[in-house]
């Protein structure tokens, strides 16, 4: 339960992002916001376009010991690029369809007690500083430098599904995705890719490269199951040139790592990256990012984030 009130009660910015989860992230917001005025003084921001919510979040700290986003990786992600390098913390209620860096931090799935184990952590003192990846890619909000980025930088067949089902009009929600895959797999190329891994130079064909500083991404692919979000280094998985058939043999093992062990599949670890393909487009944390070349660089500790008591994420190594 939530502590009750008394005179210490922190003060919460609660950033919702309305059109997660097909509208669900507003109700759940609501609920969260009544639930933390019982032992905090709550502001809530809701913005009604990213345009808007990047403008709301960057006002989101002021005044504030904690701000939590409730919605998706994609809230997560406008969060971080607002709240890098200060001193802040951040903290998640899991509200959209993947979900990714919650569940790499240990936040509970349910609203409520995602809420009360964020409180506990806030009054506890319970915040860890994360890695960030950071790039020189067209940024979030006007004037910033570059882009910040917390779960996976990626580029290949899984940014180009990406591509396009944000391309498409028709159908809505995870159907499109789906959608969006198929119709990849029947035009799917092997890309010739530069990849520079700190001093290591390599130039190969890919399938996909995946750059993680979480383990996960995509609503549960564990693509990069040896990352830590605090260890300053990058775990970097290489699909080589594989058959449309070897992919999709592939794709239902991801959610345990299945992958791993293939021969196709390579695994590195490096604190700066660089990869180059033609005609080939980066995301991060389901978010365009743009078309590479992109170097990217592990900024240890550059985000306080709220954790739950008592855990180890597995998104963490201490």
């Amino acid at each position: 339960m939530i502590p009750g009130p008394g005179a210490g009660r922190p003060c919460i910015t609660l950033v919702v992002n309305p059109a997660s989860n097909k509208g669900g992230a507003a109700t759940i917001g609501r609920l969260v916001a009544e639930h933390l005025s019982a032992a905090a003084r709550v502001r809530v921001l809701s913005g009604r376009s990213q345009a808007e919510s990047v403008s709301l979040l960057a006002h989101a700290a002021d005044g504030a010991d904690a701000v939590i986003v409730c919605g998706g990786d994609g809230i997560v992600h406008l969060a971080v690029n607002a709240l890098a390098e200060g001193r802040v913390p951040l903290g998640i209620i899991p509200a959209g369809t993947g979900n990714d860096t919650a569940i790499a931090l240990g936040v509970d799935p349910d609203p409520r007690r995602a809420a009360d184990s964020l409180l506990a952590a806030l009054l506890a003192g319970s915040v860890r500083r994360i890695d960030l990846g950071h790039c020189a890619a067209v940024p979030v909000a006007p004037g910033a430098t570059g882009r910040w980025w917390v779960t996976m930088l990626y580029a290949g067949f899984d940014s180009a599904v990406n591509e396009r089902a944000n391309a498409m009009r028709w159908p809505k929600g995870r159907r499109r995705y789906d959608l969006a895959i198929a119709a990849e797999l029947v035009s799917m190329k092997i890309r010739r890719m530069g990849l520079t891994l700190d001093d290591r130079v390599l130039e190969l064909p890919v399938t996909l490269v995946a750059i993680g500083n979480g383990p996960q991404y995509g609503g549960g692919k564990l693509m990069t199951p040896p990352a830590k979000m605090d260890d300053g280094l990058f775990d970097v998985t290489v699909v080589g040139a594989v058959s449309r058939l070897t992919l999709a043999r592939l794709a239902p093992r991801l959610p345990t790592a299945g992958h791993i062990g293939h021969p196709a599949v390579s695994q590195y670890r490096a604190r700066e990256v660089t990869f180059d393909a033609p005609d080939t487009v980066a995301y991060a944390d389901g978010e365009r990012v743009g078309e590479l070349p992109i170097r990217t660089v592990c900024v240890p500790a550059a985000l306080p984030v709220l954790v739950p008591i008592g855990l180890l994420p597995a998104g963490l190594s201490r």
